[in-house]
């Protein structure tokens, strides 16, 4: 087979760079010989995730959209322009046979410079409400793949969410047992996983903090992700013999923190989604309020199938965690039949299945 050079266009959030980096691991796979060139800019996580892959990282000038109209929108054609040039310089430089992008601002440039030079496009969405990059690509590209079934881009194959190999094989019951004790958490206790992203969220780490007490009480141990710029709660501790409140800024595991919880509490970012049904743990999700209402689209399919609950961000307090969630968490057999019915919904093999798509494009 003819090894092949491949262009990966996605940064910014890990929203955009997770899958992008789950389909250069599985094209790696389906063409070891092959060339891999992930495009980015210095303003994204991709910065240290895409070197710490493995994987090579050029960077091309951003090209931020103001969300108002402003002064700044009478620059955003020549920044686009500059942005453009530079991904036909990097496209040229590697030889490019093919772009596969993944949306976001990274993204729109390389699609436009793909097209200058005819080059087959590929491209993921991975939200339920399409990002403007991929709504303009999805007009000319070759091939268009989405997360979600009834995404509104036309003549697109919903192939799932392209997850990380530790998440995609994780098998949770073989692995709890040693994830709890990796998190110091307590082995048989019902356990509670709070997270929001990469950033964090305010409103889930302020209502969780204060419903510990209440929680312990109930013998409900928590592992709580605060996000990396937010400060570190202190919390209640734990006393001796009581459930353990495991409060650390980012989990650089996300598969054993999967593995150790029975329950998340979280936001619905596309791929906190996808990953949840994948490895059939239930949750408890708060939209991020802000936006063009993605988040509760993302959320909603795997709601409606069963393997989760929606809680608006305004409704969110000690007393609804205490109550509502404490209530779920400590019912196994409602638990039980959300695991089922989450696991039912989740796809694991997306990953493999863009690596079959690129490459036959790429032929």
């Amino acid at each position: 087979m003819t090894s092949r050079r491949i262009v990966l266009a996605g940064g910014g959030t890990a929203g955009h760079i997770e899958p992008m980096l789950a389909v250069a691991d599985a094209l790696r796979v389906a063409d070891p010989g092959g060339r891999l060139t992930c495009l980015g800019t210095t303003r994204g996580l991709e910065v240290s995730l895409v070197p710490a892959r493995g994987f090579q990282l050029e960077l091309i000038p951003p090209v931020p959209l103001p969300r108002r109209p402003t002064i700044d929108l009478l620059l955003v054609p020549g920044r686009l322009w500059n942005s453009v040039r530079a991904a036909e310089r990097i496209l040229r430089a590697t030889r490019a046979e093919a772009v596969v992008g993944f949306g976001g601002y990274v993204a729109l440039p390389a699609y436009l410079a793909a097209r200058r030079a005819h080059l087959p496009i590929v491209v993921h969405e991975q939200n339920f409400v399409p990002g403007l990059a991929n709504r303009i690509a999805a007009r000319f590209a070759d091939v268009v793949a989405v997360t979600f079934p009834g995404t509104p881009l036309a003549g697109a194959e919903v192939v799932g969410m392209p997850l990380r190999p530790t998440i995609a094989n994780l098998d949770r019951v073989a692995m709890r047992a040693q994830a709890r004790a990796h998190f110091g958490l307590g082995p048989t206790r019902p356990t509670l996983l709070v997270f929001g992203g990469s950033q964090g969220a305010r409103s889930l780490n302020t209502a969780v903090a204060a419903a510990v007490d209440r929680l312990h009480a109930r013998d409900i141990q928590i592992l709580h992700a605060v996000g990396g710029k937010n400060v570190v709660l202190d919390g209640p501790g734990s006393k001796a013999g009581s459930a353990p409140y495991v409060v650390v800024p980012y989990l650089e595991r996300m598969d054993l923190a999967y593995a150790a919880a029975d329950l998340a509490l979280c936001r619905s970012g596309a791929v906190s989604c996808a990953e949840l049904s994948a490895v059939g743990l239930p949750a408890v999700f708060v939209p991020l309020p802000i936006g063009n209402g993605e988040q509760r689209r993302n959320a909603e399919p795997v709601v409606e199938a069963g393997g989760g609950l929606l809680v608006e961000d305004s409704a969110l307090s000690p007393d609804l965690i205490v109550g509502t969630v404490a209530d779920l968490l400590l019912d196994d057999i409602r638990l039980a039949a959300m695991a089922s019915a989450t696991a039912r919904f989740g796809r694991r093999d997306a990953a493999a299945r863009m690596a079959e798509l690129v490459m036959a494009t790429v032929r």
